[in-house]
């Protein structure tokens, strides 16, 4: 799992890329903050190697909490920036600061 950010100079917004390695999953998705939690809105497209990846774009100067989906199990991304406990989610989240 990992997290790449490029932030745009000539827009107030940074292109985050999520890749997720699950071969053996038939789809996954990011959910967090930036998407209302929405599977459909961060659904991520497996490559040939098994890994899911997506990118997309967040307001930047911003902290958002997020999680995967994978099969419908939640996971976190063990690289965030951070983790937040959650009270709705009785769970840590990550972070991810832009």
């Amino acid at each position: 799992m990992s997290i790449k950010k490029q932030f745009v100079k000539s827009k107030p917004v940074c292109k985050v890329t999520f890749s997720v390695a699950a071969k053996d999953a038939s789809q996954a998705a990011v959910v967090g903050d930036f998407n209302n939690w929405n599977p459909e809105e961060g659904a991520l497209s497996k490559l040939k190697n098994g890994t899911f990846k997506g990118v997309f774009s967040v307001d930047k100067d911003a902290a958002y909490e997020f999680k995967y989906v994978i099969d419908g199990a939640f996971v976190n991304e063990p690289e965030a920036d951070s983790f937040k406990w959650n009270e709705f989610a009785g769970a840590e989240n990550s972070v991810l600061e832009v």
